[in-house]
């Protein structure tokens, strides 16, 4: 029979931490979907860890990319001289593209969170 050494045989590492920082720990592996054990040997052995924060960010980034898709197909119609948009000026016009600016720019920063890592925010 062979002697096969596993985690649960080996000796477990202690890590002194203030009670915020425990919280802070176990929030974080609780959003990534992992034991405390789990997420402290994935970060300790210098893993990525992936989060369900980071789905949440994907989901709120479609939102807004379908936000963009409707506020694009204003535009087209109002380019393409529809009698439905014949009451909408060019102020109308303005405050269209400023809004597709804006969800622009929120589409941005969100992506900036998911791809730049905190460290070099």
């Amino acid at each position: 029979m062979r002697n096969t050494i596993t985690r649960k045989g080996s000796p477990p590492i202690k890590v002194y931490c203030l009670p915020v920082e425990r919280k802070q720990i176990e929030t974080q592996a609780k959003a990534a979907g992992l034991s405390l054990s789990t997420f402290l040997l994935n970060v300790g052995l210098g893993y990525t860890v992936p989060g369900i924060l980071d789905n949440q960010r994907v989901e709120t980034l479609a939102k807004i990319n379908g936000d963009l898709g409707r506020l694009g197909g204003l535009l087209k119609l109002w380019l393409s001289d529809d009698a439905r948009t014949a009451k909408f000026d060019a102020a109308t016009l303005r405050a269209l593209l400023k809004k597709i600016e804006a969800t622009q720019d929120e589409m941005h920063e969100i992506m900036r969170a998911v791809v730049v890592p905190k460290a070099g925010r």
